[in-house]
């Protein structure tokens, strides 16, 4: 089999499998049919053909509707085989027909408002906090389109005859606040609900399943998992993927092949990873919420590998203390990483407008990665400094403690 169909192949979807089967097997369903074990790396940017009529009809197909050339790829900006199987497997996890992949996340982002507002369809309406450069992205209205930002309960009645697009983010960046999707989606009624599902992953919440319809996911993060590959995805049916292609087509945000090779081995560990780092997560969260030099943590209903805590004293200071612990932007790496929200990831969000979103000068994100607990929480600790009321009464619950004997951590449900 040509390893261009892969795609194609794929799409006639094998008998439902288990999300962990799915992401070891999905993309490379026919690569034993082929004597390969390990999926090939296709870097070529062109591909020969000596059939200039056939060329020019699948040309014409794809500009039609944006659906793959069947056979022999065409040109690297119109697909790739590598990054074709990437797209088949997340398409897979999420319970979707197609999944379209780009050099990042905003790229990913960008390509769904440029595919909408093609349309005549340049409103959106969005429920704060977001990824900041998403909020900024919307709100400076670069790429032509005008926000309306709610709570929401407030989705419904902000809905206009132009409204393409309804956006959430749910475990949301960098609060961890949660959103009945499920709602929101019924709220939204025929305008396309994208939820950007970074935070949980598709092993923790699956939004088509209640009602999303296009899923967005910083690549970048766990579905990479190892810190070391950019790109963006969206999960989608086949129609907006259509038109998502033409979009990356036009405007060349395509995902190079190493990439989509990276990506599409992060996924094979992609549940072993979650659900691993899922557990440290609660251990610290609890740990944190005991600690009087702790002022609120927050971590998600569904679980998963984000913590975020606001500290009483200075938080700088503890970026500043930590050793193990990475101090850098992005999350969903195999290591632990912290940063400080107000001064990075959500610094172009205005203040008022991230203060309103909960997001204060206090609250750290920690994205805890696959170390030891008990190495970890030494390195917080640490960095968290003395000066508190004070050592002495701050004994770390040790995992033997009772889930019922452990202090309240707060799990937003809603605004």
């Amino acid at each position: 089999m040509n390893p261009s169909s892969t795609h194609a192949y794929d799409r006639a979807r094998p008998t439902p499998r288990a999300l962990a089967t799915e992401a070891v097997h999905a993309g490379r369903d026919d690569l034993a049919r082929q004597g390969l074990h390990a999926p090939p790396i296709d870097l070529s940017t062109t591909y020969p053909s000596y059939d200039s009529r056939g060329e020019a009809a699948r040309i014409d197909a794809f500009a039609a509707d944006g659906a793959l050339p069947e056979g022999t790829p065409l040109y690297g900006r119109l697909g790739n085989p590598t990054v074709a199987r990437f797209e088949t497997a997340l398409a897979r996890l999420e319970g979707t027909e197609s999944a379209v992949a780009f050099a990042s996340g905003m790229a990913a982002l960008s390509a769904v408002l440029l595919a909408r507002a093609s349309t005549g369809l340049r409103h959106v309406v969005a429920v704060r906090p977001l990824y900041g450069c998403s909020d900024h992205l919307l709100t400076a209205g670069l790429l032509g389109s005008e926000v309306t930002w709610v709570d929401p309960a407030g989705i419904e009645d902000a809905l206009r005859p132009d409204t393409g697009l309804v956006l959430v983010e749910s475990p949301a960046n960098p609060t961890l606040a949660e959103l009945d999707l499920r709602a929101i989606a019924h709220a939204c009624g025929s305008v396309p609900l994208l939820a950007d599902n970074t935070f949980a992953t598709p092993v923790l919440q699956r939004p088509v399943e209640h009602g999303a319809r296009l899923v967005l996911h910083s690549a970048t993060k766990y579905l990479g998992g190892h810190g070391d590959v950019m790109a963006g995805v969206v999960a989608c049916d086949e129609e907006f993927a259509g038109r998502l292609r033409q979009v990356r087509f036009a405007t060349g945000g395509v995902l190079h092949p190493l990439a989509g090779y990276l990506l599409l081995r992060g996924l094979a560990t992609l549940p072993v990873r979650v659900r691993a780092a899922s557990a440290t997560a609660a251990e610290l969260a609890w740990r944190l919420a005991a600690d009087p030099r702790v002022a609120r943590v927050h971590y998600p209903r569904i679980g998963g590998a984000m913590v975020a805590f606001e500290v009483h004293g200075d938080p700088h200071e503890v970026i500043a203390g930590v050793r193990l612990v990475t101090p850098a932007v992005s999350l969903g790496s195999v290591d632990t990483l912290i940063q400080h929200p107000a001064s990075i990831s959500h610094r172009i969000v205005a203040e008022p407008d991230r203060h309103g979103a909960g997001v204060s000068d206090r609250l750290l994100r920690m994205s805890v990665g696959l170390e030891d607990v008990e190495d970890l929480w030494d390195d917080l600790d640490g960095a968290l400094g003395t000066d508190r009321r004070s050592r002495g009464s701050v004994s770390a619950p040790g995992p033997a403690r009772t889930a019922g004997g452990r202090p309240p951590v707060s799990r937003p449900g809603g605004r």
